[in-house]
């Protein structure tokens, strides 16, 4: 059990340094490969025709932009018309 509590420590030792050195110097993480950008693709959904769930998520974006609209217009009438 000694064996593993004093292996544990010194990994926690070690990442706990390296994790202040990269915080000291500033630096972002990053891969060794360049990400997408190096496969040339521009996006992580890079499919011609959205697929359903993306469909449906862009819709509901659609529809709360839609009422948030509404709601901005409804105020603003509201804000005029009020007696002060």
């Amino acid at each position: 059990m000694n064996t593993f509590l004093i292996t544990f420590g010194v990994f926690l030792a070690v990442i706990a340094a390296m994790s202040i050195g990269y915080i000291i110097q500033k630096k972002v993480v990053k891969g060794s490969c360049g990400g997408l950008g190096a496969v040339g693709i521009d996006k992580v959904c890079n499919c011609p025709e959205p697929c359903d769930a993306r469909k449906k998520r862009e819709a509901r974006e659609a529809y709360r932009e839609e009422k948030l609209a509404e709601r901005q217009q409804k105020e603003a009438s509201w804000n005029k018309d009020r007696i002060a």
